[in-house]
């Protein structure tokens, strides 16, 4: 498994550090400490803040979580756009079919 993680210094505290170095089935690849354009989840979040959480004004924490979620069941119903966050990033992904589609679409 390879997980990319950005530059927080929580992700590369010395008992995280530890528990990484134990874990022989886990790649680690590190952006640098400040590049969001770098980050594919920066553009999920972009892309939410601009429609489900533009002037949301929630009474409650789970307000925001609701937009949240109907924001992501927006983008995974679309079969090109969670594609195209890494794909702005440069970083590229070659599935033989992207998962949220079906070979038959």
């Amino acid at each position: 498994m390879v997980l990319v993680w950005d530059g927080l210094s929580a992700h590369w505290s010395r008992a995280m550090r530890a528990w990484v170095a134990e874990q022989d089935w886990l790649t680690l690849e590190r952006l640098p400490a400040y590049a969001p354009e770098l980050n594919p989840v920066e553009l999920l979040w972009s892309s939410l803040k601009k429609r489900e959480l533009a002037n949301l004004a929630g009474d409650h924490l789970a307000d925001v979580a609701d937009a949240t979620e109907q924001g992501i069941h927006r983008i995974n119903h679309n079969p090109q756009l969670p594609w195209s966050f890494p794909a702005h990033t440069g970083l590229t992904i070659h599935p033989a079919h992207p998962p949220n589609l079906r070979k038959d679409q």
